[in-house]
């Protein structure tokens, strides 16, 4: 074999899962048909669950010192209201202002750091598989070959060629909008007000926020004292865009004069992209010897929400893969991918028609009802219910046991632990990316059932503050994958960690 796992496609989700696999103990192989990292302005920032799990992997601080302003206040746009979490002093949702080539160049980076193998400029050209392997033809400057891998994980977007390849349906629907967002500066004639709104010769006052017209949405925010500010504009068109062939600041201005009916001067822009909006999800994410992650898999009707679903399909993924390929994978480890993340990405799913329906309307009805859930979003309850369910860090897996203990199948929270080297955090122990089993209570019961799996599971003891739980058993992805309740008895705790250890990580 030539490597353990190809993958297709060097976007975020590709170098995230090499990344992953690295830290597994598995050689990938990533082909990027596209000679050099792009520069077409895609996603502007990053959030959700996936800054968790940065902060898991010892990432984050890496990932906030590259970004290219202050981060934003915690206010978020939901299908034409917003999500504003500016008076609670733990928001349920943040996000990074890392447009989307930087992030790939720190996942670039880091997949290198590891020895990953990235190659650009090398096209896939036909897949096939066997019971053994997946064959790949793949085409690169200096003439085709042809490459072996146990697996192949399709990270080639919203048209991806291994998705046709496998014969993987991928349902859904278009909807006949497209959307621009700049970051631009305007010049001095047009003055931006100290309330946000926007001053402009021969039209008048364009006010701050969204304003809709017959012809679609216009939105602008900016920072008083600052000519630099952000456009948006949504139109219905049926026309098929190239989205390797970036906008311009005229097609920019040309929208907004048919939306708003204004002549918007730009005197130049740091931030130009395009963007449609589909409702699609593949009928399944593996077929043998290849599966699909990122917009292979999904592709979600809202801004602000693909890189988070990618990114933790790969996290999720990179694991089970390399515990399979180490001969250790219990029957149906696998299996879970689909299960898990197509859960996850039916529930993004939820959320992002949502938006669909609140942002489309342009009646009085429409009108009341995003008044109606504006007023809902006032409260803290459902405020925070919004949050973590666009964020994604509602998500429970459902798993053998969940019924015993609330957290089994959820997101570890980041306990702050107290053991014998010092101060630490959950967070600390999964730098790694290895199963943690974390002993809160000092329970030799469980500590002598963890021995049999010691080469494949670390054991770790501590103490926190009021105690979720006698002890956690963490997954690679950073999810609970059992707990004992406080003060379980070792007649039930002992068998069903034995059970658990053996469902996840195979048998001793």
């Amino acid at each position: 074999m030539d490597a353990d796992v190809i993958i297709v496609g060097a976007g975020p989700t590709g170098l995230m899962l090499a990344a992953e696999l690295r830290l597994a103990g598995v050689r990938p192989l990533v082909l990027e048909r596209q000679p050099k990292p792009r520069d077409t302005p895609k996603a502007g920032g990053l959030g959700g669950q996936i800054l968790e799990l940065l902060r898991h992997r010892g990432l984050l601080e890496r990932f906030e010192a590259a970004c290219t302003g202050p981060v934003p206040a915690p206010r978020f746009p939901f299908g034409g209201v917003h999500l504003d979490f500016t008076q609670l002093a733990d928001p349920p949702l943040h996000a990074l202002p890392l447009p989307q080539q930087l992030l790939e160049r720190l996942l670039d980076e880091r997949a290198a750091e590891l020895d990953a193998d990235i190659r650009r400029g090398h096209e896939v050209t036909g897949v096939s598989q066997d019971d053994a392997a997946v064959s790949v033809e793949v085409r690169d400057p200096d003439g085709p070959y042809r490459i072996t891998a146990r697996y192949l994980v399709g990270c080639d977007g919203a048209r991806s060629r291994v998705r046709d390849w496998a014969g993987i349906g991928f349902p859904g629907i278009t909807y006949p909008e497209v959307n621009r967002l700049a970051q631009v500066t305007l010049p001095e004639t047009v003055t931006v007000l100290g309330n946000g709104d926007l001053d402009v010769p021969g039209f008048g006052t364009i006010r701050a926020g969204f304003t809709r017209t017959g012809d679609g949405l216009f939105g602008v925010g900016s920072s008083p004292g600052s000519q630099e500010v952000s456009l948006y504009t949504i139109e219905d068109e049926s026309t098929e865009y190239d989205d390797d062939v970036p906008m311009t600041v005229s097609e920019l201005q040309d929208s907004v004069r048919r939306v708003l009916g204004a002549e918007l001067p730009v005197e130049k822009a740091s931030r130009l992209s395009r963007f449609t909006f589909k409702a699609r999800q593949a009928e399944r994410y593996r077929d043998g010897r290849i599966l699909l992650a990122g917009d292979a898999a999904h592709l979600f009707p809202a801004t602000g929400v693909a890189l988070n679903a990618g990114m933790l399909d790969a996290v999720n993924l990179a694991w089970k893969l390399a515990a399979d390929l180490h001969g250790r994978a219990p029957a149906g480890l696998l299996e879970t991918y689909h299960g898990e993340r197509r859960l996850a990405g039916a529930r993004t799913m939820l959320h992002a028609r949502a938006q669909v329906a609140l942002r489309r309307g342009h009646d009085a009805a429409a009108e009341a009802l995003r008044e109606v859930f504006s007023e809902l979003l006032a409260d803290e309850q459902p405020l925070r219910r919004m949050g973590a369910l666009v964020a994604g860090s509602d998500i429970r897996y459902p798993m053998p046991g969940s019924d015993r203990h609330e957290l089994v199948g959820a997101f570890v929270p980041d306990l702050t632990l107290h053991s014998e080297l010092g101060m630490t955090s959950v967070a600390d122990l999964m730098h790694a990316a290895r199963p943690v089993l974390l002993d809160l209570a000092e329970r030799e019961d469980l500590r002598e059932v963890a021995r049999a799996w010691e080469d494949r599971v670390d054991y770790r003891t501590a103490k926190t503050g009021d105690r979720p739980a006698d002890a956690l058993l963490i997954r690679p992805d950073a999810h609970i994958a059992w707990a004992a309740a406080i003060d379980e008895p070792a007649e039930s705790a002992a068998p069903a960690l034995r059970e658990a250890l053996c469902g996840w990580f195979g048998s001793a």
